[in-house]
């Protein structure tokens, strides 16, 4: 049975981790001890302590509470200088990590971190819901089957509004950087490697303000097997909606993934000379990966090749996208929003 740090009470600390968390310690089970989850975060205005959480000052701090052996690290801070913090815990003896998406911004940083985690041989694994999720699960199944010929295309929607927090900081600077890595770890599941054939994006713009990069992204990538995969994410959009298509070639499957933690079912439309059928189906992707992510640690070591390794190779395609597009010229943040990304 393991313990819980998440390092970081933000959107993803806070808002996804910490509740799928809590209702997962409630099922039957030996994934979590009978203990709090604790956590860190430099921002006073984080989550107060809790029956079920307790705050502390400092990965240092944790450590005298805590057995690295017997604790799963959740690292929930903005993606800027992963390695450094990566580091902080691992010399802390840290070693079973759960990684927020995207591993890093620019390849400098993702660089050092593919270092740091080989060299110290870390258990890591990222957080991919997506590849979790109950719709992907069908999805495969169709490619793997070939029922209905082979998959020539996919399409990929995923808009949401998200002004507020754009505004407010930037701890992800680029489109490319929120939404698109998780439909790109699908693409690459669903049709291999491949390279970015094309990528653009726009700005955000709103009440007079100008936030660069942050309004859309879009990418194209050429798989190697010939199948070619556009996704783009409208973070302007009025409408939320996360929407999959991918064109065989004697049907259609349009899929959609929930559109937030309020409704957490899934759709799956088939349409064909001889398919027409639709779906609707629970699809909690997060308690689905964190579930099967305890119960990977309980079972041995995880090393990088498992899992880590491929999603570099995502973030490397998204830095691709980055440099063909421009948005790797966009100005990095302001040392004061920097700081926030360490948790010492």
């Amino acid at each position: 049975m393991f313990r819980t740090l998440i390092v970081g009470l933000g959107r993803a600390g806070a808002g996804l981790h910490l509740p799928v968390l809590l209702r997962l310690r409630r099922e039957p089970g030996r994934l979590f001890a009978d203990a709090p989850l604790l956590a860190v975060d430099p921002d006073p205005t984080a989550l107060p302590d809790a029956p079920e959480l307790r705050r502390l000052p400092s990965l240092a701090a944790a450590r005298r509470l805590l057995d690295p052996e017997r604790t799963v690290l959740h690292i929930c801070t903005p993606p800027r200088d992963r390695a450094q913090l990566i580091g902080e815990a691992a010399g802390l003896g840290f070693r079973k990590l759960i990684v927020e998406k995207p591993l890093a911004t620019d390849p400098a940083d993702l660089a050092a971190l593919a270092e740091l985690v080989h060299r110290r041989r870390l258990d890591i694994l990222v957080v991919a819901p997506w590849l979790a999720s109950s719709l992907t699960e069908r999805l495969g199944r169709l490619v793997r089957d070939g029922e209905f010929g082979e998959l020539r295309r996919i399409t990929v929607r995923q808009h949401k509004p998200r002004f507020r927090r754009s505004l407010a900081n930037h701890g992800h600077p680029t489109a490319f950087d929120i939404e698109m890595p998780h439909a790109l770890g699908v693409a690459l599941l669903l049709a291999g490697d491949g390279e970015v054939a094309q990528a653009d994006w726009r700005d955000l713009r709103v009440a007079g303000q100008v936030r660069p990069a942050l309004g859309s992204a879009r990418l194209v990538l050429a798989h190697h097997r010939g199948v070619r995969t556009e996704i783009v994410s409208d973070l302007t959009s009025p409408v939320r909606e996360r929407r999959i298509t991918l064109r065989f070639d004697r049907a259609t499957a349009v899929g959609h993934y929930p559109g937030s933690a309020d409704d957490e079912y899934a759709q799956l439309r088939l349409t064909g000379r001889r398919v027409n059928s639709h779906e609707v189906f629970p699809d909690d992707a997060l308690s689905s990966y964190l579930r099967r992510a305890y119960t990977r640690f309980l079972a041995g070591p995880v090393p990088p090749r498992v899992e880590f390794d491929a999603h570099v190779r995502a973030v490397r395609l998204l830095s691709d996208a980055k440099r063909l597009s421009g948005a790797d010229l966009i100005a990095g943040p302001a040392e004061s929003e920097r700081e926030l990304t360490h948790v010492h």
